[in-house]
């Protein structure tokens, strides 16, 4: 038995409680978690934005010790530290075939198993493949990645979806080109990482936009050159501060019509605006015709940073090796699992960057 936050049913409050595991079995690794970070993802699937199969066992951001492995698993073994991948590739889908694992068919199929029951026997289902919000986790093989040498166990959890996405949607998905300017919308953790991966490529202005002015220290510590506090003329401000153009491109986590909106105003002609954040089915936004001809603006989705996992692994913790990137740096509160409704809470008022339950 091993405590866990369970969901329920969508809109239903997370319950902290005993789960049961399976022992591993052929194919499988079960992980003790080291640490989790809370992720918007996650209120989504809570509140129903995006849907799973209920109760569930959300966390998708984590990493650890493998515990166990079962028959067939060569690639890690008792002891070792992994990085918890919540979207494994399948490998044989169209979208496999041709090198874009990030949109596989078959990424999230494990999220309607039956991974675990509670201590009355209810079953439960793994949210996003991997139920990393609990002590321990049993996992298909293809969703645990070894640790790089050289990176603290307890930070390499954000590298499982908050440093993928935001460095992804830079490298991979705007493929933001030295001396370039940048805008970020929303300084959460996937904002954070993005900040910093925009340094990283050399973007000679960084903008961070949001609606809170308590964030500026934490932008500008990731690596923006200039704040902006979100208001009706940002796209305004950020034209003023791009030499009149607007900037070269224009990254949205947060997933609302208007954010999107504005980033996309705040593209210079000829631009790329690429959205992270994920929005729910109400969230409509309008282009018309004339100015899609006029602007020239490329607009883009991103799906978890555009990222092979196994491919850029590696590549993060050179960068984190190196002193590039500070995993430490995205996370502003350090949780138990008890304090997850609070994370939430808090990531719905705008406050604060990753929260990192440990364990």
């Amino acid at each position: 038995m091993v405590r866990a936050a369970v969901l329920p049913a969508v809109g239903s409050p997370l319950e902290i409680t005993d789960i049961e595991l399976p022992e591993t079995g052929p194919g499988r690794v079960r992980v003790r978690l080291a640490a989790a970070g809370v992720c918007h993802s996650d209120l989504s699937l809570s509140n129903g934005t995006m849907r799973v199969p209920t109760p569930c066992v959300l966390g998708h951001e984590g990493a650890g010790t493998v515990v166990a492995v079962g028959d067939g698993v060569t690639h890690v073994a008792p002891g070792d530290g992994v990085v918890l991948n919540w979207a494994p590739s399948c490998g044989s889908c169209h979208h496999c075939r041709i090198g874009e694992v990030w949109l596989c068919a078959g990424a999230l199929a494990g999220a309607a198993s039956v991974y675990a029951r509670t201590a009355d026997g209810a079953e439960l289902h793994p949210g996003l493949n991997v139920a990393a919000f609990a002590q321990e986790t049993d996992v298909a093989a293809n969703c645990v990645l070894p640790l790089p040498d050289g990176i603290p166990l307890t930070d390499a959890a954000l590298l499982g979806c908050a440093v993928l996405t935001g460095y992804g949607a830079i490298h991979h998905s705007a493929r933001v080109r030295e001396g370039e300017s940048v805008v970020v919308f929303g300084v959460g953790g996937v904002g954070l990482a993005t900040l910093q991966s925009a340094r990283i490529a050399g973007a000679s202005t960084v903008i961070a936009v949001d609606v809170s002015a308590e964030k500026e220290a934490l932008a500008r510590g990731a690596g923006a050159t200039e704040y902006v506090i979100a208001s009706d003329t940002t796209a305004k401000e950020i034209r003023g501060l791009t030499g009149g153009q607007g900037a070269d491109v224009a990254i949205e986590c947060v997933g609302r019509a208007t954010t999107i909106r504005t980033a996309w105003e705040s593209t210079r002609r000829g631009g790329r605006t690429t959205v992270v954040g994920i929005g729910g089915k109400d969230q409509q936004v309008s282009f018309n015709a004339l100015e899609i001809f006029h602007w020239g603006r490329t607009l883009s989705g991103c799906v978890y940073g555009n990222s092979d996992p196994s491919r850029d692994l590696p590549i993060l913790a050179e960068h984190v090796r190196a002193g590039r990137l500070d995993l430490s740096g995205l996370v502003t509160e350090r949780i138990g699992l008890d304090g997850i409704p609070a994370a939430f809470d808090n990531m719905l008022a705008g406050k604060g960057g990753r929260a990192l339950v440990v364990f």
